[in-house]
């Protein structure tokens, strides 16, 4: 493969005689036409345009977002590759057609004229630069890649896809790229993504996709490369609808949140499912048990069956008076439309609203029947007559969701009675709580609770749906918090991205068809991604022995990097241990990107302390993005879904028996080993789990 990585300082002045100097200059100018574009949304006048000053304030928010959107970041190269087409795209078969050169990058640029001279990555012209090969060139004559360094062009490399005399080569520039070092939050992938990543990247927006990644595979930058591509197919639709994407934790959602900003995106909302389902203040815990049974899917019939039984069949008729009339509707046929809107298994606040007008409707044909002529407007007055409203209140009285969970948690008898059948006598018991709460501001309600009171919220009035959702580190949610975010996508469609083998929690997801079910979306694509880019090859395969005990259905990891890795078991004294971590740790540092130290919880306040007294600063996850420090102290427990270029891992057996089972333990020693990308060194006191040994 030709390639091209001159000295800079070697470049020659003349730039028609030298191609890198040809691409630099068009690098300038692509700069230039971007600046100017921002310029001319800077200058618009907003002034007597808009109707009203809501429209105006509209209006000014958007031309402001897209000015953030124009915003062009001296580090981050505004294209990285080009394509040269044997055809003008879509005249393929004209005779004589001439081809075309489009520059790919991160976003669209056109010149005065509206010329474009750069090419968003999500355009229909750009798939050949993730999909083209020799065997499928895809009317491509020439791929080029760009190799950068501080924002500068310093390199090109060529595929001549047409040439069949060209081998196909792996790409240095794209093998590099790949392994630089990396600083402060996560990074997109737009220059790197692989063609298996892009086929799931550019799914359409119909269904709902899961992909399954081991280690490194890039699922979490797909994901949000997916939303990236969708928002520029379905810009008017996401825009009314929303997007969404959700993580396991704020410091996650820390990590992340730089990735669609670069790409240009500003307006898609990151969550946590906890923020989803923030109805009321989370003071609890609950045992692993409880956790488990609040978390299971058969509490959403306990909750169905408890709303409704607070629906009461009349025994007395209502009756109407207006005017010198009285207008009389038996409890029979009252009991009728009660059962009628039970059968139809609506939401409970719908059937509520509904029942005032189905009375109203019985009056008014009472009063045809006696020779009058109401309208919509009399039975409307009629549906807000006191005594309707107090027939309504007294049959279909109104339910708080919170209050509804509180009365589950804290009476055994009403329990009992809405869960028989469902939950067995030991299993109420460990729902219940221990010291029932004198109300709902009072009550230590926990992260299950929380979801609980989501699903009874949902069984009143319907949760409203977005366009698209994306569900990263999708394996350790529970079956409720599966449905909790699947009522925010009902109408919509879902990425789900996770590792079965990384999940971490007593309820984690056993099969993905299981977990689709649960969202709401059985039938989903499910792919499976198992080369890894970013993991070195010793790293995966020493922890790819693990897979046996925590995922035997899964296929092992492999990894496309060229470079081994730095990697290394050390064996110390137990009573040397900190010492030798924050060794560890400096000889990590003499390299170049980010460090990671990951320690069982318990052992970060020790470690914390050996750090700061040999005089180590470090972060918090989350920080990442503060050029004082370049050293993370990572809990094992927030590592899942972060990434460093070289790790210390602190004792496994800590990190092993910090979790509840063995089994839960292991899980999180193989989230805690994949965290590297160039270098990890295991430093250990005691003993190795058996298949590290």
């Amino acid at each position: 493969m030709p390639s091209h990585v001159p000295d800079p300082s070697d470049a020659p002045t003349d730039v028609s005689s030298d191609p890198l100097a040809r691409e630099r200059s068009h690098l300038s100018a692509s700069r230039a036409a971007l600046r100017a574009m921002r310029a001319d949304v800077e200058a618009l006048d907003l002034r007597d345009v808009t109707a009203n000053w809501v429209n105006a304030e509209v209006l000014q928010r958007q031309v402001e977002d897209r000015i953030k959107a124009l915003a062009d970041l001296a580090d981050t190269p505004l294209f990285f590759g080009r394509l040269n087409y044997l055809h003008a795209p879509g005249a393929e078969t004209a005779e004589g057609a001439e081809g075309e050169l489009f520059y790919i990058g991160r976003r669209h640029v056109h010149d005065a004229d509206g010329d474009p001279m750069v090419i968003d990555w999500r355009a229909p012209v750009s798939q050949p630069f993730y999909q083209a090969s020799k065997k499928a060139p895809m009317d491509i004559a020439l791929r080029r890649r760009f190799g950068y360094t501080g924002g500068e062009l310093t390199a090109y490399e060529d595929e001549r896809l047409s040439d069949p005399d060209e081998a196909e080569h792996s790409s240095k520039l794209l093998q590099a790229e790949i392994e630089r070092p990396r600083v402060g939050p996560m990074r997109d992938i737009v220059a790197t993504i692989q063609p298996e990543q892009d086929e799931i990247v550019r799914a359409g927006i119909g269904g709902t996709v899961c992909v399954q990644g081991a280690p490194g595979t890039g699922k979490t930058a797909v994901g949000l490369h997916r939303v990236a591509y969708l928002l520029y197919a379905h810009r008017e639709r996401l825009a009314r609808s929303g997007t969404l994407v959700i993580g396991p934790n704020r410091s996650f959602l820390h990590y992340i949140e730089q990735v669609l900003p670069a790409l240009g995106e500003l307006q898609v909302a990151q969550a946590t499912v906890e923020d989803l389902v923030g109805h009321v203040e989370v003071r609890g815990t609950d045992t692993a048990e409880a956790a488990r049974l609040k978390g299971d899917a058969r509490m959403a019939e306990v909750l169905r069956r408890a709303l409704r039984s607070h629906v009461t069949v009349p025994a007395e008729p209502c009756v109407v008076v207006r005017g010198s009339r009285r207008w009389r509707v038996p409890a029979y046929e009252l009991e009728e439309m009660v059962r009628e809107l039970l059968d139809r298994d609506i939401r409970y606040g719908a059937a509520r609203d509904a029942l005032p007008q189905r009375i109203a409707h019985a009056v008014l044909v009472r009063m045809e029947q006696a020779g009058e002529a109401p309208d919509d407007r009399v039975q409307d007055a009629v549906a807000r007559n006191a005594a309707v409203k107090a027939a309504v209140k007294a049959i279909w009285p109104v339910v708080d969701p919170a209050k509804l969970v509180l009365r589950l948690l804290s009476d055994a008898d009403f329990l009992a009675a809405h869960a028989d059948g469902i939950l067995d006598a030991d299993e109420r018991k460990a729902v219940l709580w221990a010291k029932p709460a004198r109300g709902v501001k009072t009550a230590k309600w926990s992260p299950a609770d929380a979801v609980l009171i989501d699903e009874a919220a949902d069984l009143i009035e319907r949760t409203h749906s977005l366009g698209h959702v994306v569900l990263d580190e999708a394996q350790d949610l529970s079956p409720m918090q599966y449905r909790a975010v699947g009522r925010r996508c009902t109408t919509g469609s879902a990425t789900v991205l996770g590792d079965l083998a990384q999940g971490t929690t007593p309820w984690a997801t056993a099969s993905w068809e299981e977990a689709l079910t649960h969202l709401g979306k059985a039938g989903a694509t499910v792919e499976e991604l198992t080369q890894g880019f970013r993991v070195p090859r010793e790293v995966i395969a020493y922890a790819s022995r693990l897979l046996p005990d925590i995922a035997p259905g899964l296929n092992e990891a492999t990894s496309v990097r060229e470079a081994a890795g730095d990697f290394a078991v050390r064996a110390v004294d137990p009573a040397e241990l900190d010492d030798a971590v924050v060794t560890a740790c400096r000889e990590a540092l003499t390299h170049e990107g980010s460090i990671g130290l990951i320690a069982a919880d318990a052992r970060v306040p020790v470690l914390a302390e050996k750090l700061t007294a040999a005089g180590l600063s470090y972060l918090a996850p989350g920080e990442e993005t503060s050029a004082d420090a370049r050293l993370t102290l990572v809990p094992a427990t927030l590592a899942k879904g972060l990434e460093y270029d070289y790790v210390v891992l602190d004792e496994p057996a800590a990190v092993v028996d910090g979790e509840p089972d063995e089994r839960t333990g292991l899980r999180r020693l193989y989230v805690a080993l994949t965290r590297a990308v160039s270098g990890l060194t295991v430093v250990h006191g005691a003993g190795l789990p058996e298949r590290l040994r």
